[in-house]
């Protein structure tokens, strides 16, 4: 098995509608892969055995909260960590119910890969759309429809096919998702899980865990726009030394470049990078760094580093999809701390442009609110200045949450359009 250090990292969330069987699906992916200790094993069984379940319910392994296992739901995200011979996995295991929609954005915000489960019973219902529709508003790049249950319905080809033919119709109105692969499986009885199975000669592709451990999620990285969000200022006024930690959210940047501090559009050269291993020349997104600038420049927490070419939007309102996480509507004149990468300000809700079915994608202009686990298009002003860039552009400075001052909640997602 290959050491958590050195295999190839991937986060994946799954979802679906209630009882598809997600924590099965990961119970059965851990139990395979020999990744579950025989204490843990032998809890579970006790476990189901209180419940008069007739087998093994691999679902507890994930089901970790007593009201979980007491409802036979899935209600906070649930993380599982394990590694195979080619790859390291964390796994966010995002509850069903559309009252725990916000648990789910909070769960895929920073997936790689995207597992839904649909039953195949059932086809593609409003749950699984919105987990879509979800998936697609985070830009996660790959997606996997994983049609469960497959024993239950004789593992007929034409059962498969039609939930295909489901969701790629409505993954065409979603835009944007490119990469969906269709595995059909029955995650109970391990059917195309991590072996193939043999009672589904008729599907040629592979079973659903060789194909997590060799999806290419490397490009999924934007290597051409640098973006330093500025997390630490690193004074040393023994040695005069003055640092800017934090981890690079987008590009290149290498010794000797001229970079822009924003807000404040000051110019400087890089003159080293440091890490806690020594110098580099050049640091590549994801990497966390202390920059060093050829001049004493005011840069504080909070400030984006770029190059003065290629440099993101400054402004103080901005247009964003929105996941609404709170009992109180989201609503115009509502103000809320906004958290944006590592900058921190006030902002205001000028309107609320529009609310989205995400069963039918259809846009709902007259909508003047945001109800909990709503989405909508809204306008915010911010009390300072912020650089961003598209969602779509990156990930990193294109995203924020909002904040209930009174109560230190987070009560809203967002995506810069």
């Amino acid at each position: 098995m290959a050491s958590l250090a050195s295999a190839d990292l991937l986060r994946l969330a799954t979802a679906g509608s209630v009882d598809d069987g997600k924590s099965t699906l990961i119970g059965r992916l851990l139990f395979d892969s020999k990744q579950v200790l025989t204490d843990q094993l032998a809890h579970v069984e006790e476990a189901s055995q209180r419940r008069g379940a007739g087998m093994v319910d691999l679902s507890l392994l994930v089901d970790g909260l007593r009201a979980e296992r007491e409802q036979g739901i899935t209600i906070d995200v649930a993380y599982r960590y394990f590694a195979t011979g080619r790859r390291t996995f964390i796994i966010a295991d995002t509850p069903g119910h559309v009252q725990y929609t916000r648990n789910m954005v909070t769960g895929a915000s920073t997936a790689d890969l995207a597992v839904i489960l649909v039953d195949a019973r059932k086809g593609l219902l409003e749950q699984s759309k919105r987990h879509a529709f979800i998936s697609a508003l985070l830009g996660i790049p790959h997606v996997v429809v994983a049609v469960n249950k497959m024993d239950l319905v004789d593992f007929d080809e034409e059962v498969f096919d039609s939930v295909v033919r489901e969701f790629s119709s409505f993954a065409r109105g979603l835009g944007g998702m490119r990469d969906i692969v269709y595995v059909p499986i029955s995650a109970m009885l391990g059917d195309n899980v991590v072996d193939r199975s043999e009672r589904m000669p008729w599907y040629g592709g592979t079973p659903l865990l060789e194909h997590l451990e060799t999806v290419q999620v490397a490009d999924a990285r934007n290597l051409e726009n640098a973006r330093f969000p500025v997390q630490w200022v690193v004074r040393d006024h023994a040695t005069d030394y003055r640092g800017y930690a934090g981890q690079l959210a987008g590009g290149v940047l290498r010794t000797g470049e001229e970079v822009l501090v924003l807000p404040s559009g000051q110019t400087s050269r890089i003159a080293r990078i440091d890490t806690y291993e020594g110098p580099l020349e050049e640091a590549v997104a994801g990497m966390s760094v202390t920059l060093l600038l050829e001049d004493e420049l005011d840069v504080s927490r909070g400030d984006i580093i770029c190059h003065p070419a290629d440099a993101p939007r400054l402004s103080r309102e901005l247009e964003a999809t929105v996941c609404w996480m709170a009992d109180a509507p989201l609503r115009a004149g509502g103000r809320y701390a906004i958290k944006h990468a590592t900058h921190a300000a006030l902002a205001i809700v000028d309107e609320v442009v529009e609310r989205v079915d995400v069963h039918t994608l259809t846009p709902d202009a007259s909508a003047d609110v945001l109800g909990l686990n709503e989405i909508g298009r809204v306008r915010l002003r911010t009390s300072k200045p912020m650089a961003f860039d598209a969602y779509a552009r990156n990930r990193a400075t294109g995203s924020f949450i909002l904040i209930d001052e009174s109560t230190n909640d987070t009560v809203g997602a967002g995506m810069i359009l």
